[in-house]
């Protein structure tokens, strides 16, 4: 199997460093090393404006320039990287990376699925995301429950992922959602396994999302949110509202929940390695991302 490995230089926030970092940080933990055998094209980190702590006019969001690049940088080269037979693997970034990747499905495959393991459902309607965080709302925006009023390129793509083709795992922000009046994706018949339904039986629950998403999706993607994981953990995932999360799964859990095989592609974000002096996360991810593609291959 041939890999490609995307560096996303993306930090949600528009702050300089932190997980914009992510990319580099990995190299340094010897990623590229660690997905031998398999022969891996690096070909460097998305080209991204410097960050902006505002909110953009387009899509109300922070960092607006920099998530609207990545996108439209994301939404081209994932066809690209599929056409040449090759495996994509992205590192870095946060989970808004989804609004370029899905889209891009979307328009190069018939029926794309995805697989999305993360603490946060990530659904707030756009006009609710108080912190203006894409990553708190692009499930919402790729299944089209919000932004209709959304302007500029970004809305040319979405919606771009049907109910069915989504499978979650690993939520564990009933409490945080029900601050905003926001209810749960499984109440309106998305396939679900929140946190409490999966832990005990993590690879079970992977399998039964695999063999819904094949049952409908012809091809999935495997996206991995690191702040699924307990920070007692994996501590480098902080960000602001997250600091209040008490629970996920542990290190065991969430490789027995990756290693389901059959996906195109895969996404492992929300690490800061500003949080993790000693590299300890940053060598916890690298074991992880090679697990997961030794179970693809």
């Amino acid at each position: 199997m041939e890999i490609e490995l995307i560096g996303v230089p993306f930090d949600g926030y528009g702050r300089p460093g932190h997980q914009s970092q992510a990319p580099s940080a990995l190299r340094e933990a010897s990623l590229v090393v660690a997905l031998a055998p398999h022969t891996v094209h690096d070909t460097g980190d998305l080209s991204l404006p410097e960050g902006e702590n505002t909110r953009g006019p387009q899509t109300g969001l922070l960092n607006e320039p920099a998530l609207l690049a990545m996108t439209e940088q994301l939404h081209e080269r994932v066809p690209a990287v599929l056409a040449a037979e090759r495996f994509p693997v992205m590192v870095g970034a946060d989970c808004s990376l989804l609004l370029g990747v899905v889209t891009a499905l979307h328009e190069a495959i018939d029926q794309p699925g995805l697989l999305f393991l993360d603490g946060h459902e990530d659904t707030m309607p756009l006009d609710v995301v108080e912190d203006g965080e894409a990553a708190n709302c692009e499930i919402a925006l790729l299944l089209g429950i919000t932004g209709r009023l959304l302007t500029g390129p970004l809305a040319t793509h979405l919606p771009a992922l049907v109910f069915d083709n989504l499978a979650m795992l690993g939520q564990h922000d009933a409490d945080w959602r029900r601050k905003f009046n926001a209810g749960s994706l499984a109440d309106i018949g998305v396939w679900s396994r929140n946190l409490d339904q999966m832990r005990h039986d993590p690879h079970k629950a992977a399998k039964a999302a695999t063999a819904h998403l094949r049952t409908n999706a012809q091809q999935w993607w495997l996206h991995l949110d690191l702040d699924v994981l307990d920070p007692t953990v994996f501590q480098a995932q902080g960000l602001p509202e997250h600091a209040d999360d008490p629970d996920g799964l542990n290190l065991n859990q969430l490789t027995t929940a990756a290693n389901t095989g059959g996906c195109i592609g895969l996404s492992v974000t929300i690490y800061d390695p500003q949080q993790d002096p000693d590299h300890s996360d940053a060598n916890t991810i690298v074991n992880l991302t090679r697990k997961t593609i030794q179970a693809k291959a």
